[in-house]
């Protein structure tokens, strides 16, 4: 609408004098630039708003780090709610550890080694922090409150490595 209003005016614009021509038409072009500049910003600040915040960083694990791993055996009649798992336990988890955390992943298995043979963990969570001590001190003040949270998400016993990050 705006556009064509503006169109109007270049056009009643061409009856006038020369350097007044010139004058509106640079006017009415640069508030065109601006609203098309404020539409492009908009759009963008829509865009980006829509992402998901991450409060941990997912991007990579580095030389050095501990990775706590926390290994949830298959078995018969094992069970494993991973919507659970994914959008309460380990939000829960990484809240409760707070800053010392610094990086988690989870995974879900969906095989074994060849077609036939069940998938020999239903899941495992990883825990990426910098220094051991800091899973240690973290993990030790909030470690009943995680362990009382299992039986919501699993019927199996998880079995937990820590490990240094290599490479």
């Amino acid at each position: 609408m705006a556009f064509l209003l503006e169109t109007r005016v270049l056009s009643a614009l061409q009856r006038t004098r020369p350097a007044e021509q010139c004058f509106y038409k640079s006017l009415i072009l640069n508030k065109m630039k601006t609203k098309i500049f404020l539409l492009i910003l908009g759009t963008i600040t829509f865009l980006t708003s829509c992402q998901q915040p991450t409060s941990i960083d997912t991007s990579k694990s580095k030389k050095g780090m501990i990775v706590v791993t926390i290994l949830y055996p298959n078995g018969e009649g094992k069970t494993f709610d991973m919507d659970y798992y994914s959008k309460k336990h380990m939000p829960m988890v990484a809240s409760l550890l707070g800053d010392s955390l610094k990086m988690l992943a989870i995974d879900k298995g969906i095989g074994g080694r060849t077609p036939d043979e069940p998938i020999p963990y239903l899941a495992i969570g990883y825990l990426y922090f910098n220094k051991l001590s800091a899973y240690q001190n973290s993990f030790g003040p909030v470690a009943e409150k995680i362990v009382n949270d299992i039986p919501n998400y699993t019927n199996t016993q998880p079995v937990i490595q820590i490990s240094e990050v290599l490479e």
